[in-house]
Formats: structure tokens, C-alpha cells, sequence
């Protein structure tokens, strides 16, 4: 099911929300312009000495490991579990303190459809959110969401050499404060059934509710199991985000879903 829109209308400009998406999509644009053909030397006896297996054991080589530009710039401003649970910058090197990572990660993507999927669902639900909290209040949501999605992840492969990037999991905060606060809210969805697509309104509480259960659903497949989706990731950004929205919204806007719980008891 995809996502084309909502139907609640922002009383305010969502300057955050933008903003997000502009960034996120500089970043990108500034990773397509490191190569992925000329590849980079890195030296892996620093990786050794710290017992982290370089992007897992992928590759082979004792002493050295070539990667390309691209790969390069994701695996140094990406958070690399192993590399930030020890506190030490592993090459490739980076000028700015390696915690500082935990919050570059949400701004690298992997690829166009990572980036255009994530901010597609960013764009959709993110304003209403926006103008439920303010927005510094939401800015600072998003970044908690993304920062404890990525200790979510960590917990899963706490020594993985591998880089964490994609700002999904601060998203799936902002998804779970959406369907937290309006579970009500119609989405004009795309659905693909056989070789048929269908549009049709889906409540809110039905459409986010079912994204979750098949994060989680995946989540727990995939133990044990190389993925390149940080699943436990999405699981920990969207269980903070439906906690937090009990701090970050405005005074007096009402948390409806638990509202709704609450009255069924």
C-alpha cells in the first residue's frame, strides 16, 4: 500500500516538514556526486585492532579494503554500531566527533527509491504532525525519534560493522505520533491487487496500524538473517514516537488513539 495524501489540512506552514525534505534531498544530490566507479583505499588494520568485522565480512582483505567514493562517504558519516559503541573513528576519518553520526545517518539514503519513499512519507504526514507539536518542538521529536531507532538497531548487532543510514526511523516516530493524534484521518492509498491498482481512503489507525504490524512482522523474520532493511530500526522510531507525542504536542491538543483506548476500557 502506498500513501498518496491525506486529508487534513495544516493550519500552519510546515516549515520543518520542508525544510526536512529539502535537506534530505541535498544530501543525497551531494552523494551522486561522489563516484561510484573510483574506488577508495581503506585501511582495515584499524578495524581489526578494534574487533569490528568491516562491513561484516563482506569483503575478504586482511589488510586493506576497496570500496568506491560513494560507499566511502556513506560508511564514514553513517553510524557503524561497532565504531560508535567503542567511541573510535574508524577509517575512513571523518572532522567531526564520531557521535556526531547518530545524527548524519538520518540524512544519508542508499538510493533514490530509499529517499524518495522515505520522504514521500515525511511530506504526507509529517505537517499535520508539525502543526500539532510547533515546530521546534517537532524538530526535536524527529531527531529523538531518529536517535533512538538507531539504538533500537544497535541492540540488535551491537558490534556490526555496518553503516546505519535513511531517515526512516525518525519518520516512523512521526507516523506513530500521526496515528496517535488522528486515527481518524482518511488516506487516499494505492493499492496494488494482482495486476490491478485500487485507490481508496484508508483510515489512518488502519493504514499506519498495518505498516507497523509488517515492520514488525518483518523485524522478527529477519534475526539472525543479513538484511539491508534496518527493520528494528522502524520498530524503535515508531514505539518512541507514539510514547513522545505526549511530550512534544501543543498544550491542550489531544492524543486520540489513547483517548479512544482509554474510554473502551
Amino acid at each position: 500500500m502506498i500513501p498518496l495524501r491525506d486529508y487534513r489540512r495544516s493550519r500552519t506552514f510546515p516549515v520543518v516538514t520542508v525544510a526536512l525534505v529539502i535537506v534530505n534531498l541535498l544530501v543525497f544530490s551531494f552523494q551522486l556526486t561522489r563516484s561510484d566507479r573510483v574506488a577508495v583505499v581503506i585501511d582495515l588494520r584499524p578495524w581489526e585492532d578494534a574487533g569490528v568485522s568491516f562491513l561484516d565480512g563482506a569483503l575478504d582483505h586482511r589488510s586493506m579494503g576497496a570500496v568506491t567514493q560513494r560507499d566511502a562517504f556513506i560508511l564514514a558519516y553513517g553510524l557503524v554500531p561497532g565504531e560508535f559503541l567503542r567511541g573510535v573513528d574508524l577509517p575512513p576519518l571523518i572532522p567531526i566527533p564520531i557521535w556526531l553520526t547518530l545524527l548524519s545517518m538520518m540524512f544519508l539514503h542508499g538510493g533514490l527509491l530509499h529517499v524518495l519513499g522515505n520522504l514521500l512519507y515525511l511530506w504526507i504526514f509529517g505537517d499535520n504532525v508539525e502543526d500539532a507539536m510547533g515546530h521546534v518542538r517537532f524538530l526535536v521529536f524527529y531527531l529523538v525519534c531518529g536517535a533512538l531507532a538507531a539504538f533500537a538497531q544497535i541492540a540488535i548487532g551491537p558490534s556490526s560493522g555496518t553503516p546505519l543510514i535513511g531517515a526512516s526511523g525518525a519518520i516512523a516516530g512521526v507516523l506513530a505520533a500521526y496515528l496517535m493524534l488522528f486515527p481518524h484521518s482518511r488516506v487516499l492509498t494505492l493499492i496494488p491487487i494482482f495486476f490491478f491498482l485500487r485507490l481508496t481512503a484508508i483510515p489512518a489507525v488502519v493504514l499506519l496500524g498495518l505498516w507497523f504490524l509488517f515492520q514488525v512482522l518483518s523485524g522478527v523474520s529477519s534475526i539472525g538473517v543479513a538484511t539491508g532493511v534496518a527493520w528494528f530500526a522502524h520498530i524503535g522510531g515508531f514505539v518512541a514516537g507514539a510514547f513522545l507525542v505526549f511530550l512534544f504536542r501543543r498544550r491542550g491538543v489531544p492524543v486520540v488513539l489513547w483517548q479512544m483506548i482509554r474510554h473502551r476500557r
